[in-house]
């Protein structure tokens, strides 16, 4: 197992990025429930922190370490501030450029990984599980899968000027735009969902607690997938917003995504 933590300069973000990394270089096969993960290449995800958090938030509050070792996935986690993981629209403002093209250009370039759509997923949790699915529908041709935990889902309440208190009304409106524009842009899952109908669209992976704050958004978005026919799958259990809901349901959402898993 090797784990670090690095940093380069982003042209997307005009800035130096950090991001933390677990390879599971050599790991003892004894720690692993299943072998079969290991019978093929390794795949990449990339795993994002929620609003106010970092790069480090999945190896000191989460199980990246684990599920490197479990799922013989070398595990990204970028930081990416309180941006929500989107464009800005200008050289130095563009983070969902940054996480969906300059990091996993980089992580090819660097490690190796990032090389397939097959091999290559995408999870987060709350800012990062909405970040998560936009960013694999800004490109599906570069990830296979998406995990969203307790998504912050909240465009149809934004667009509609439902406030929650937890982000001002101004920094929405700064990361979001207009919100009388939102829903028909792509800052809105369904519409990029829309606008893919037709073509190789990758599989999503929802979960969120039954005492979440986010869970009525999270239910507005599992009707939506309902009716496009979509291949995901959504789950929901006792929790709120916390560390213990996501460890619990972040391997839950990876066997899912690798249950048709073939070794070449």
């Amino acid at each position: 197992m090797a784990s670090g933590r690095m940093e380069f300069h982003a042209q997307s973000i005009m800035q130096h990025a950090s991001f933390s990394f677990v390879l599971p270089n050599d790991v003892e096969m004894a720690e692993v429930r299943e072998p079969r993960h290991y019978k093929r290449p390794t795949k990449t995800l990339i795993l994002l922190h929620g609003l106010t958090g970092t790069d480090t938030d999945w190896l000191y509050g989460g199980v990246a370490q684990n599920m490197a070792i479990q799922y013989n996935l070398a595990v990204f986690m970028p930081a990416a501030g309180n941006n929500f993981y989107l464009d800005r629209g200008y050289s130095g403002g563009d983070w969902g450029s940054f996480v969906g093209e300059e990091l996993p250009d980089y992580i090819q370039k660097v490690f190796g990984y990032c090389n397939r759509r097959e091999d290559t997923l995408i999870g987060g949790l709350s800012m990062g599980g909405y970040g998560a699915l936009h960013t694999a529908l800004n490109y599906p041709e570069r990830f296979s899968g998406c995990i969203a935990l307790s998504a912050a889902l909240r465009t149809r309440a934004i667009a509609e000027g439902r406030q929650d208190g937890v982000i001002p009304e101004a920094m929405l409106r700064d990361i979001f735009g207009d919100p009388g524009s939102l829903l028909k842009s792509d800052r809105n899952p369904e519409w990029q969902y829309l606008r893919l109908k037709g073509k190789q669209i990758p599989a999503i992976y929802m979960a969120i607690g039954t005492e979440d704050h986010l869970y009525a958004c999270n239910q507005e978005f599992k009707s939506f997938l309902e009716e496009q026919k979509a291949d995901f799958r959504y789950e929901e259990g006792p929790g709120g917003h916390f560390w213990s809901f996501w460890n619990a349901y972040l391997p839950r959402g990876l066997d899912w995504l690798l249950r048709d898993e073939t070794v070449s």
